[in-house]
């Protein structure tokens, strides 16, 4: 059926896909904790991206679109690739090093790094109620990592280094050239990755890995496509504005996962700094929902 003749029920469908797509991730977050745990991170990053990539290939090549460009070599498509790399390797190293929940919540804080990185680099207007919800959601961080008290482990702010990768990828895949698809950029991001990965495994970071290891880095994959292409999927079918917020269910699935498999069990501060970094999520969504409304009534009085 036709979205647009049936709006709340394409919104349900892109909820309970958004919903899915996050249990997805939090299982792929599983297997590559337990890949972090007993494998060389240059070798974990490597698989990811050098399994990754060609399904990005295929779907690029469906349509006609070439991998091997000049695009490739664009100056946002690299600075683009230098944000997955970074993203990529800090998020490894927290998982093995950090409590899955805590991972997972300092996370929710990249959309709110995405629009102060906006705000900052490419003078987006931000209002004064956006700017509130930014500074409550990096104090939610804060809480979380508590610098400074008893609770801090410094191992956390490789968290910090996810959210700053991923933010400068979000923000340089802004000013992609229109020419370039979704399928050539995931592809180029994840073939960088795989570089990476393996120069990390040059000076002799690879080892041989036995049943499990191949298992667990098969659930990853399999999990992590299955993900993206939920995701994909639920924003494709459901207005972005009422899918978004779901994108939180993934902190909800990561607890469960961390009490259930690892056995950790977040504390207070933790709780309520997830529950900061949320709010002002959700806060920000919705005034931007609110602006996008407003400017488009002034658009359409002219």
């Amino acid at each position: 059926m036709d979205a647009r003749a049936d709006p709340a029920g394409a919104n349900l469908r892109g909820i309970l896909l958004m919903v899915a797509a996050m249990a997805l991730f939090a299982v792929e977050d599983m297997f590559l904790k337990w890949a972090a745990a007993d494998l060389p991170v240059g070798m974990v990053i490597f698989v990811a991206g050098a399994f990754g990539a060609p399904v990005f290939a295929l779907m690029a090549r469906a349509r006609s679109q070439p991998i091997l460009t000049r695009a490739a070599l664009h100056p946002w498509v690299i600075l683009r690739n230098i944000g997955e790399m970074v993203g990529t390797f800090a998020y490894i190293k927290a998982l093995a090093l950090v409590p899955l929940s805590t991972v997972s919540a300092v996370l929710q804080a990249l959309p709110l790094a995405v629009t102060l990185g906006a705000a900052l680099l490419l003078r987006e207007a931000v209002g004064w109620r956006r700017w509130s919800a930014i500074a409550v959601g990096f104090a939610g961080v804060l809480v979380i990592l508590r610098p400074g008290m008893d609770g801090f482990r410094p191992e956390a702010l490789w968290v910090l280094v996810t959210v700053v990768g991923l933010a400068l990828r979000d923000l340089a895949t802004r000013l992609l050239p229109a020419a370039c698809s979704t399928a050539q950029v995931s592809c180029w991001g994840l073939m960088s990755v795989a570089l990476l990965g393996a120069v990390m495994m040059i000076p002799g970071g690879a080892v041989m890995p036995d049943g499990r290891d191949v298992a667990v880095l098969f659930g990853a994959l399999v999990f992590g496509t299955a993900g993206y292409w939920a995701v994909v999927a639920a924003s494709r079918t459901g207005e972005v504005s009422v899918v978004s917020p779901f994108r939180y269910a993934r902190l909800l699935f990561a607890i469960l996962i961390g009490a259930f498999v690892f056995d950790e069990v977040p504390d207070a501060l933790t709780l309520i700094g997830a529950g900061l970094i949320i709010g002002s999520g959700l806060y920000a969504l919705a005034r931007e929902r609110a602006r996008k409304r407003a400017l488009s009534l002034q658009g359409g009085s002219v």
